[in-house]
C-alpha cells in the first residue's frame, strides 16, 4: 500500500465520525484560581501543554491557556503577583466521552476556541486540543 493509501485508511478509521476519547489527553493538568501567571507559565512549559484546568476534575471554574498568559504579558501585567483567576476563561466548552471529533470540531470553529472540555455532569475526563483533533486527519 502507497503512503496516501496507508493516509486514506487513517482518515476513514479516525475521521469525524470518530468518537473524540480516541483523540482526548486523560493526564490534564490543574492549577488554583489563586496561583500566579508565572506559576501556569511555568507548568505550562513543564507539562509541555497548552491549556491548564483551573480547579479540579469535579470542580472545574476556568481555563487558561498560554494565549491567555501572552496576552497578558502583552498587556504588561506584572506575571509575579497577577493570579491565574484574572486571565482564566470561564466561558466553558464541552464535549460527552461519545461526542464524535466531528461534532467537537464544529464547537471549536463555532466559538473560535482551540480546547474542549470532555465530561459528563461537569466531571471532567479528559480535554482535546485543535492539535489533537488533527491525528484524526493526518495519520
Amino acid at each position: 500500500m502507497s503512503d496516501e493509501n496507508d493516509q486514506m485508511v487513517m482518515i476513514e478509521a479516525y475521521g469525524p465520525g470518530s468518537v473524540i476519547t480516541a483523540f482526548m489527553s486523560d493526564d490534564v493538568v490543574a492549577i488554583a484560581s489563586t496561583s500566579t501567571l508565572r506559576q501556569a507559565a511555568a507548568a505550562l512549559v513543564e507539562a509541555g501543554v497548552g491549556c491548564l484546568v483551573v480547579g479540579s476534575a469535579d470542580a472545574v471554574v476556568g481555563v487558561v491557556t498560554e494565549r491567555d498568559v501572552l496576552r497578558a504579558v502583552a498587556g504588561g501585567v506584572d506575571l509575579v503577583t497577577t493570579l491565574v483567576a484574572a486571565a482564566e476563561s470561564t466561558d466553558l466548552k464541552w464535549a460527552t466521552p461519545d461526542s464524535t471529533v466531528g461534532e467537537v470540531i464544529d464547537e471549536m470553529m463555532t466559538n473560535y476556541v482551540r480546547h474542549i472540555l470532555v465530561g459528563e455532569d461537569r466531571r471532567l475526563v479528559g480535554i482535546v486540543s485543535m492539535r489533537d483533533l488533527l491525528g484524526a486527519y493526518v495519520g
